[in-house]
This record gives C-alpha cells, sequence and structure tokens, in this order.
C-alpha cells in the first residue's frame, strides 16, 4: 500500500504546528474542563470518575502487536466518536450510565490532547497529529518525516 492512500501514515506534513496545534491543545483543555463540569452535574460519582478515567488507556496493549495495531487501538479509543455516541445514548434512552461513561470517556480524551498526545500515526506512538511526543521529539522536528517505502512493508 502506497504511503499516501494509508490513513494511518501522515502526509507530507503529518502534524499540525504552530497556532493551529496551540489551538487544538486549548480545546482539548476546554473538553476535558466541560466533561468534568457536566460530569459534577450528572456523573455518578467521582469514585467512578477516578476509576474510569485511564479506562482508553488500554488500547495501549494494541502496541503489543505492533505499531499499525497500536496506532488503530489508540485512535479507536481516542477519537471523540465512541464518547459522542455514548452521551447520544445516555440522552437519548435516558440511561445515566451510559451518559456517566460518555463524559468521563471525552474528558479523558480532552485531557489527552490538552498535554498534546494526539491521534497516532502507524509510523509508532511517537507519531501524532498534534506532532510527535517522547524521547523522539527531543531534537527533532515537530513534523514527522514520510516514511521510506520499506519501512510501510
Amino acid at each position: 500500500m502506497s504511503i499516501h492512500t494509508d490513513s494511518l501514515a501522515p502526509p507530507m506534513n503529518g502534524a499540525v504546528t504552530g497556532a493551529l496545534r496551540t489551538t487544538l491543545r486549548l480545546e482539548g483543555l476546554c473538553v476535558l474542563l466541560v466533561a468534568t463540569a457536566c460530569y459534577a452535574r450528572y456523573g455518578q460519582g467521582w469514585g467512578w470518575f477516578a476509576t474510569l478515567f485511564l479506562v482508553p488507556d488500554l488500547a495501549f496493549l494494541g502496541y503489543l502487536a505492533g505499531a499499525r495495531v497500536g496506532a488503530i487501538a489508540y485512535n479507536l479509543s481516542h477519537a471523540y466518536i465512541g464518547a459522542l455516541a455514548c452521551l447520544l445514548a445516555g440522552v437519548l434512552l435516558p440511561h445515566p450510565l451510559w451518559l456517566a461513561a460518555g463524559l468521563i470517556w471525552a474528558a479523558h480524551i480532552g485531557f489527552d490532547r490538552a498535554l498534546g498526545y494526539g491521534l497516532k500515526y502507524a509510523q509508532g506512538f511517537g507519531f501524532t497529529h498534534l506532532g510527535r511526543i517522547g524521547k523522539q521529539a527531543r531534537g527533532t522536528a515537530a513534523t514527522p518525516q514520510a516514511p521510506s517505502a520499506t519501512a510501510q512493508r
């Protein structure tokens, strides 16, 4: 598969930078704050919040099967789609546990985004849509480089 047709491979510039990156991180902080405030009103107690807050990070286990599987698992648990589906179910059914789960999930994603942990590319955990993170980010450009064709095989 070519680099440009692989949805998990970064385009040539790969990640946002500058003011746009700052805006996306502030957006994550806002989601964290709003979801937490809503949880204070509609949630199921702070014990549940603390217990479930890190559950989306179980997706890290996907990296045991390789960077591509890890990126898919991480992105499935760190995209707002799942959290919004829980919130919708909580409102429409109505069911307070779905609502609480959606708020906790959204808060977790917002927290990660505020810290600069973006959705992952298949190159490895450190390559995100918000720029490089971890050891890979030290002393390197903020934008991931396109991998060679042999790296994709």
